[in-house]
Formats: structure tokens, C-alpha cells, sequence
């Protein structure tokens, strides 16, 4: 048995799945970073409506709602960026090529490249 985390995977699963330990430790990481970007964020925009409450009055209560909705946006954005990094990565370990980049209009293209491609641009 290989343990990822809490988890334990069947040794024949581990076998298949070479890349399992990396995409594990990816996705920890991201919602680690999700959970530091919400309290972070929600304590950093608490702490700016504190002090703007100085010059505007209004209840607490909706200085700690609005700090939690901003906190949890942020939060949200991080993780899934993080995580379609480590989908990336899945993927990469998994087949051996990267998705294909977004070109300069911003819309990704569809298909694979190979990963000798991945960095180049196209022409």
C-alpha cells in the first residue's frame, strides 16, 4: 500500500499511476494556497474597511460579510488556477504532452502538442 496523504492506494494502482505522488503533492499545494489566499484576503480587506470605517460609519456586520466574500473569491481564483496547473501536470505525466498553449487572442486552441513543442510559439 502507498499512502498519499490520509489516503492509502493499492500498490497495483501506484504502479499505473507513476505521476500519483506528484499530482497529489500538486493538489495539496494549490488548496494550501486557496486556504492562505482566503485568510489573507479576508483579513486584508477586513483591515482596509476598518479603516475606512473611520470616515464612513456603517455596522460590522457587513464589513466581516463583505471581507469573507472577497476572502472566498480570491480564494476560489487561486485554487482553480493551481489546480488546472496540476491537471496540466497530470496530464503531462500521464501522456508525456502538454495541452496546448492560449495564443495571442486569448481563446486556447484545441489539441495536444508534443512536449519538444510546448514552449514554442506559434508562427
Amino acid at each position: 500500500m502507498v499512502t498519499l496523504g490520509l489516503s492509502r492506494v493499492d500498490d497495483a494502482v501506484a504502479a499505473k499511476h507513476p505521476g500519483l505522488r506528484e499530482y497529489a503533492a500538486c493538489q495539496s499545494n494549490a488548496f494550501m494556497k486557496g486556504v492562505f489566499t482566503f485568510v489573507t484576503g479576508t483579513g486584508a480587506t477586513f483591515g482596509l474597511q476598518m479603516f475606512i470605517q473611520r470616515k464612513f460609519r456603517y455596522p460590522l456586520q457587513w464589513s466581516l460579510l463583505v471581507a469573507v466574500v472577497v476572502g472566498s473569491v480570491a480564494s476560489y481564483g487561486v485554487t482553480r488556477v493551481e489546480s488546472q496547473k496540476c491537471s496540466n501536470l497530470w496530464l503531462f505525466l500521464e501522456t508525456g504532452r502538454l495541452p496546448k498553449d492560449t495564443g495571442t487572442g486569448g481563446r486556447p486552441r484545441r489539441g495536444w502538442s508534443a512536449p519538444e513543442t510546448a514552449g514554442k510559439s506559434a508562427e
